[in-house]
């Protein structure tokens, strides 16, 4: 059985391996914690539920959905937009529904890619930021996140040729898997930076509804010329604990989402419409309450996994956003993979290797806020104890 060979660009996705190893060691009887994948712990919010009953038993939602999404789906983004952020957005040109965040931005790579052709990827980074421009016959070219910098990408550093070959620039604040929130003046730059070089920015918002100590994050479109040169992908999945839900828009600029409907219009037939109105249930105010009491878990979960890897003597910011902690690994190892797989195989904890996320994310581990707490403070304790 012949196998594409664009399958050999990339290599098998990273939680994909880490499910194949806590399942053999749980079906070995071993007591396995994962701190790996960001997958909320606790339930779907009732209002949100319950709206997607009630959709599921109208009619209305049995056919094929719209390829643009449904209408009621399309106003409570834009509607949450102008709520949120202060932002616009016409819900016939400027929103279109999504079957989340990691399909919405590996299409864009078909959408705007051609051979020859990159994407400049934040890194470290989601890992379909490099995965997508691959499949798609392009190439991505890293840009590194560095501390020093507040993981803010230096943008002259590119080299002239990859500017000149880039179509597309993926950024993410929040951001995964270190944590940082959007450094001044960055967002600024990317619109300048986009709109000299013809690059579609396009902005990974899955966290900008979680967040703690008061800070509140922006939205990419509301940097001045954003919409011109650039979208944003708004993911339901951590900031509603949607995460199988597969609900997500993208937004902004309105010949991008153009292609972006030219392209999927061919490959799929859209997500379920019940998804979308229980989505659109969830954008409305009712659930800014509910949103903060989850918020408050993730940072009481934050500030107990920070101050016991402080007092194992590991030096760890406590992160604005996100449900991440980013750590260095202990000196004397070789690689964060290789301290990974000894936290797994002594202490039977799951952590990811910051190298998985990118070049720049070696020498770090990531840890997952969304276990509960007591499951939790065992396996800091394990891992403090090693």
């Amino acid at each position: 059985m012949r196998r594409s060979s664009r399958l050999d660009r990339i290599p098998p996705y990273m939680f994909a391996e880490l499910e194949r190893k806590v399942r053999a060691k749980r079906a070995a009887g071993v007591d396995v914690i994962s701190l790996g994948i960001g997958d909320p712990d606790t339930p779907t919010f009732v209002e949100i539920v319950t709206a997607m009953q009630g959709a599921v038993a109208d009619p209305s939602t049995h056919q094929y959905p719209s390829n643009r999404g449904r209408q009621e789906f399309r106003e409570a983004v834009a509607a949450f937009y102008a709520r949120r952020f202060g932002i616009e957005l016409d819900p016939e040109t400027e929103v279109m529904a999504a079957i989340g965040a990691k399909e919405c931005i590996f299409n864009l790579n078909l959408a705007f890619l051609d051979p020859g052709y990159v994407a400049l990827a934040s890194d470290p980074g989601y890992p379909v930021y490099t995965g997508g421009p691959l499949l798609a016959g392009g190439e991505a070219v890293l840009l590194p996140l560095k501390p020093d910098r507040g993981f803010a990408p230096d943008l002259g550093a590119i080299a002239p040729g990859d500017r000149e070959r880039a179509r597309l620039m993926f950024l993410n604040y929040p951001n995964n898997p270190t944590g940082a929130t959007v450094p001044d003046g960055l967002f600024e730059e990317v619109v300048e930076f986009a709109r000299r070089h013809e690059i579609l920015a396009v902005h990974d918002n899955a966290y900008s509804e979680t967040t703690y100590d008061g800070y509140v994050a922006p939205s990419f479109l509301q940097t001045p010329g954003a919409k011109e040169v650039g979208v944003e992908v708004f993911s339901l999945s951590k900031g509603y604990n949607m995460t199988g839900w597969r609900c997500a828009a993208i937004v902004g600029n309105a010949e991008a989402i153009e292609h972006y409907w030219h392209l999927k219009s061919n490959i799929d037939s859209g997500n379920f419409e019940a998804v979308q109105l229980a989505g659109a249930a969830a954008l409305g105010p009712d659930l800014d309450a509910e949103k903060a009491a989850m918020n408050e878990v993730y940072r009481r979960r934050r500030d107990l996994v920070c101050d016991a890897l402080a007092q194992a003597g590991v030096e760890v910011t406590p992160p604005k956003g996100t449900i991440y902690v980013w750590a260095p690994i202990p000196s004397g190892f070789d690689s964060s993979a290789a301290y990974c797989e000894h936290v797994l195989e002594q202490a039977a904890v799951v952590i990811t290797p910051g190298g998985a996320y990118g070049a720049s994310g070696e020498g770090y581990f990531r840890i997952s806020l969304t276990t509960p707490d007591e499951r939790l403070l065992e396996a800091v304790e394990r891992i403090r104890r090693l």
